[in-house]
């Protein structure tokens, strides 16, 4: 943990953005934590309190909550953006109308922009001018907000193009409830997190169907290699999907009920409509817009995704999931290894 203090914005008051709020005021930092919403706001500066997100948790004094992006990056060297992806530019752009001074991004949200397929580190350095980038950094890791929030023991990843600024982001962090590590691996550390999401919502389908747990552990292999094929030939160093960014978040997000994806997709399972899913939810399901993103990506680089198309083929054509699981059952016979075959020969290529 760092000795030196100093003031933090985070942008966003929602589970995730709070319990990092916490991490860091646990760290004896001062939070300056954005909301949209007024009522919210009052709460968090008067109760101490975010009830609809983390009920029941007491935040520390060092907490403000502010509703005018300006106040929340007054004074501010570090912002830790913690919207959804689909919001990400919106707000950079909301930030640089009146930023004069360098701030090192650390992103925490997960997911992949459909269409432009960018990753959201790229989607930073495109909207941000050089005068006032610094640095960026990606968080990610198995964490939900829910237990963070309890100071139940979590690790996670920091990636970043400059280590000095993962190493800072790191000691930032870091204490006895919330372990970091450093990973070299920018590309592979955002794919884990983006693509993960995809996996849990087809985890949660096949609970919602009833399939037991054999299923669940072969969607979770499975989907470990759909995510390294995909993530190598984008550039990203295979051993990361063996940490805490690609296996490690694989693992919780199937198989916890604090899993907003795993939650998702178990009520398609269980037949609701993925309008009616959305709108109960309450909160982003990242894991239904990185879907149409990564069935474009296995588009661009030629690459077998079968659970993303399968799923793609559920949430946007609205094909019977139990269908659609006999239909990937029933794929050509192959080679378990084969995956790991090909990763390795594209690496030998590139030395």
């Amino acid at each position: 943990m760092s000795n030196r203090k100093e003031r933090v914005a985070v942008i966003g008051a929602g589970s995730w953005g709070t319990a990092l709020a916490l991490v860091l005021a646990d760290n004896g930092h001062h939070i300056q934590l954005w909301t949209r919403n007024d009522q919210q706001k009052v709460e968090i500066n008067e109760k101490h309190t975010n009830h609809k997100y983390l009920p029941e948790i007491n935040l520390p004094d060092l907490i403000t909550a502010h509703t005018s992006l300006e106040e929340a990056l007054h004074g501010i060297e570090t912002v830790v953006l913690a919207v959804p992806t689909k919001a990400i530019r919106e707000t950079l752009r909301e930030i640089i109308k009146f930023q004069m001074q360098p701030l090192t991004f650390v992103h925490v949200s997960k997911g992949i922009e459909p269409d432009s397929l960018l990753r959201i580190s790229e989607m930073i350095d495109e909207e941000i001018p050089k005068r006032i980038l610094k640095d960026i950094v990606v968080l990610s890791g198995p964490s939900h907000a829910e237990e963070v929030s309890l100071r139940h023991p979590t690790t996670v990843a920091v990636s970043s193009k400059n280590m000095e600024a993962a190493e800072k982001i790191q000691d930032l962090f870091m204490n006895q409830h919330f372990r970091v590590y450093t990973n070299l691996d920018l590309i592979g550390v955002e794919i884990g997190g983006a693509l993960k999401n995809i996996i849990a919502l087809a985890a949660g389908i096949s609970d919602g169907l009833g399939y037991g747990d054999n299923a669940k552990a072969a969607l979770i292999t499975r989907g470990l290699a759909e995510i390294s094929r995909l993530g190598t030939k984008m550039g990203a160093n295979p051993l990361t999907f063996s940490g805490l960014a690609g296996i490690g978040d694989l693992i919780v997000t199937c198989t916890s009920v604090h899993s907003r994806n795993w939650r998702a997709g178990n009520m398609l399972g269980k037949g609701q409509k993925l309008e009616d899913v959305l709108s109960n939810m309450g909160m982003v399901v990242e894991g239904v817009r990185t879907t149409k993103a990564a069935h474009q990506l296995a588009r661009k680089y030629n690459c077998s995704m079968p659970i993303t198309e399968i799923l793609y083929q559920i949430l946007f054509n609205d094909v019977n999931a139990k269908e659609a699981g006999e239909q990937l059952m029933a794929r050509l016979k192959t080679n378990e290894m084969e995956d790991l075959v090909d990763i390795l020969s594209e690496q030998m290529e590139q030395l």
